[in-house]
């Protein structure tokens, strides 16, 4: 650690609320690795949905008080460096690892069993239960960074993470194989978009749900159709026509899909931006046969699985643009606004 700097550039996350909670400073303490621990500097960190849901304690279930607000239902401690997407090359390892790690180029596992020194039942995520990317160096136990050897760049690298594990593992829970009918809704996000690819490379036939300006660039990534967001999927497709659907955006059309899926079908579910809320008829659930599977915490070897499918090059990184770290605040601004396909990712300093 002697040749490391002391103080770093980075993001806190101050609190709940808006982006005003979002302070860039260049006074942060560099973390030390502790046992089984190595240190991280950062090249590329890409933004989330998971970012901006923390700052706005949406995963709240307590009136949105804050008090449950990490993805482990506790409360976050401020100040935060957010950044669950991470790419960098390991600066320095803590007692008990190998001091020839150091210098690998590594992608971070965003869902960590340990942190600290401790090995936690119910898994916590980089950037909410511990500091994550957004700043020049991150620490994290050695089991979860993840050596890579691959010709994308850090930036590009940065974009698979934590959408592309997250759709790994809804495929992996849901049991997807070649032939099958896989929809995919928000297919145009960076999960939707990682579905697309993932389920394609199993031989699926994919059918995206996104936004009519966005089709072409969906299609480019694999989906034989898409389907707009205003669509009865029922009368486009019919009903028991599909055998897995894929879902990031639930609300209101949610029992829609499910009459699409064919009896013993499956239904894998990782996010709620249309909202957490929907009314289900359960006669269509159990006469169905339906299989429900709740996707966040990895399955063991989902993440070691995607970086050997990216340094195959059996998926490619879909990186819609770049931002300074520092330009934090406009970033989100753009990812909030959703016009674009894949991801947004930041470029860390030097």
């Amino acid at each position: 650690m002697t040749d490391l700097p002391k103080i770093m550039s980075g993001v806190w996350l101050t609190g709940h609320g808006g982006p005003e909670k979002l302070v860039y400073a260049t006074d942060i303490p560099v973390p030390v690795p502790g046992p089984g621990d190595v240190l991280v500097k950062v090249a590329a960190a890409a933004v989330n949905n998971t970012d901006i849901n923390t700052r706005l304690a949406w995963y709240s279930k307590k009136d949105g008080d804050g008090a449950d607000a990490s993805w482990a239902g506790q409360a976050i401690v401020f100040p935060r460096i957010q950044g669950i997407d991470v790419c960098g090359h390991i600066a320095a390892v803590g007692t008990g690892v190998d001091p020839a790690r150091i210098g690998e180029r590594v992608l971070i596992e965003p869902c960590l069993a340990e942190m600290d020194g401790q090995i936690f039942e119910q898994p916590g995520f980089l950037g909410s239960e511990c500091d994550g990317g957004f700043a020049q160096y991150t620490r994290v136990a050695s089991r979860h960074a993840h050596e890579i050897s691959s010709r994308f760049s850090d930036v590009e690298l940065a974009s698979f993470p934590c959408s592309y594990s997250t759709a790994e593992n809804m495929l992996t829970r849901a049991g997807v194989t070649k032939g099958e009918r896989v929809v995919v809704t928000g297919a145009s996000g960076g999960v939707g978009s990682a579905a697309v690819q993932l389920a394609t490379a199993r031989g699926a036939e994919v059918v995206a749900v996104t936004s009519p300006s966005k089709s072409d660039r969906v299609l480019s990534l694999g989906a034989s159709q898409t389907l707009s967001r205003g669509d009865d999927p029922v009368a486009i497709l019919g009903e028991n026509a599909v055998d897995v659907v894929v879902d990031l955006v639930a609300g209101p059309v949610l029992p829609r899909f499910l009459d699409t899926l064919k009896s013993g079908g499956r239904y894998a579910i990782a996010g709620a931006m249309a909202g957490p809320m929907a009314e289900l008829d359960m006669r269509t659930v159990y006469l169905k046969d339906l299989s429900f599977f709740g996707c966040t915490r990895l399955g063991t070897g989902v993440f070691a699985n995607l970086v050997r499918l990216i340094e195959a090059e059996k998926i490619s990184p879909a990186v819609a643009e770049t931002f300074a770290l520092s330009d934090i605040r406009a970033a989100q601004d753009m990812f909030m606004k959703k016009g674009f396909v894949g991801k947004i990712v930041l470029n860390i300093p030097e």
